[in-house]
């Protein structure tokens, strides 16, 4: 009896360890055919493609027809259409189609009138793909004869222009904290740019006018550039050429706190419901998603036009800071309200504009002419947040993706698990094999004893 149960567990431990080398293989194989052909090419999110797609559709269809597009739960492009004809055309293109009451050329023209209205300082509207609504919001700077003001030119639009008080001001998040610091206040670095001729920082415009002088540290003695070019209001970004016209080692990176920072390998523009990701010298990197496009804030110094509005959190002194996603470039934080304690929203200056306007391109690793080059790299200090440096500084790419070792073994696309899964199994046969092999000598050994003993 006690022979059969042995026999028995030797069996199923072969089986369970053929079953592993077939898993393994299995697993090693799908990971293998899942690699880019191209490991150098620029890593393209689900977001990003779903972003392309719904952007494609829109462009074809036109503002007559549709409403915007966003990125669904499940990753997919959603498109908001005005009729059912043009629901079928985007579901045959593999989007998912979603029918709205009024076009994209309607709610322009709502934002539109909104802009011609008297400007109140402390409210801002935006696009909202996905209720197909005009959102206006007024912080508790607003009074209340102006808001009630605003809120009658909102119904002249009619039904689908939504008001709503938020708390906290929107402001610029100019001062609190170090990298980058002049007269005109603290910023934080944004994204290491080029004409060809000489690099820049490129940062929010209102950290500075044109002729602004940048100093990288706390002390205030190492000069990091001046201010060349820039815009605000109306738009907010601006141009800070480095001293000796040359960034620096690192250029195509932005930190992100504790010594760690991620490569930029492009610039795209964002799609409602991505997520992103924000680095400042203040608050550190912090994530959300992007809830609305081409959004209007009436900051206290002016309007600024044409800005992302997301969720992501960002206090005094994180203006000018990097926003990307999977390390594609997609603006600098301009303002908001809130804190990253409480929350609050967020608004960005596009990235594809301001470089087109300043005439530069983005400083991408392998770039000819360029080392790979940094902001200042002075680390965060007084209110900053702990291991918080300069975004775009020079920083180790160790930790670039964020993964820890765990995350690498258990991630499907990677040849290790499936490997390690064979591995055992292997070894798991040969002592199976192991000890068959010495139960059958010892049993000959007893039975050799027995007849000769």
């Amino acid at each position: 009896m006690r022979h059969a149960r042995r026999r028995m567990v030797r069996r199923v431990a072969r089986l369970a360890a053929v079953g592993g080398l077939l898993v393994g293989g299995t697993m090693v194989t799908r990971a293998v055919a899942s690699e880019p052909p191209d490991g150098s090419a620029a890593p393209r999110t689900l977001a990003q493609t779903a972003s392309g797609a719904g952007a494609g559709l829109v462009s074809d269809l036109g503002d007559e027809r549709t409403a915007g597009h966003w990125v669904g739960a499940d990753g997919r492009p959603v498109v908001a259409v005005t009729d059912e004809r043009t629901a079928e055309t985007v579901r045959r293109a593999g989007a998912e189609a979603k029918v709205v009451r009024h076009s994209m050329s309607e709610l322009r023209t709502a934002t539109s009138t909104l802009r011609s209205a008297p400007r109140v300082p402390g409210t801002a509207w935006a696009l909202d793909y996905r209720s197909n609504e005009v959102v206006v919001r007024g912080d508790r700077t607003v009074s209340t004869s102006d808001w009630s003001r605003l809120t009658g030119v909102a119904q002249g639009i009619g039904g689908f222009v939504r008001m709503e008080r938020t708390e906290g001001a929107f402001t610029t998040r100019l001062n609190g904290a170090v990298p980058i610091l002049s007269t005109a206040g603290r910023c934080s670095a944004g994204f290491n740019v080029t004409d060809g001729r000489s690099e820049f920082i490129l940062t929010a415009g209102h950290c500075g006018p044109t002729g602004s002088v940048w100093f990288g540290d706390g002390g205030g003695d190492r000069q990091v550039g001046k201010t060349v070019a820039g815009s605000f209001p109306g738009d907010d970004f601006s141009l800070v050429e480095y001293a000796n016209g040359k960034a620096g080692d690192g250029a195509d990176v932005v930190a992100v706190g504790d010594g760690k920072g991620v490569r930029i390998t492009g610039v795209g523009e964002p799609a409602v419901g991505q997520r992103v990701f924000r680095s400042g010298s203040t608050s550190g990197l912090r994530d959300g998603q992007v809830t609305a496009l081409d959004a209007t804030v009436n900051y206290p110094e002016g309007t600024v036009t044409g800005l992302i509005e997301t969720d992501v959190c960002a206090e005094p002194g994180d203006s000018g800071g990097p926003m990307f996603s999977e390390g594609v470039a997609l603006g600098v934080t301009s303002g908001g309200n809130g804190d990253c304690a409480k929350g609050g929203t967020t608004f960005f200056q596009p990235l594809p504009e301001a470089m087109e306007s300043l005439g530069v391109r983005l400083i991408v690793a392998g770039q000819e002419g360029s080392g790979p080059g940094a902001a200042p790299s002075a680390p965060a200090a007084g209110g900053g947040a702990p291991g918080a440096a300069a975004p775009g500084a020079a920083a180790p790419v160790t930790g670039v993706d964020g993964s820890t070792l765990l995350a690498r073994l258990t991630d499907r696309r990677n040849v290790g698990p499936g490997l390690l899964v064979v591995a055992g199994s292997l070894m798991a046969l040969v002592a199976t094999r192991w000890i068959r092999a010495e139960a059958d000598r010892k049993a000959y050994r007893r039975h050799y004893s027995a007849t000769w003993g």
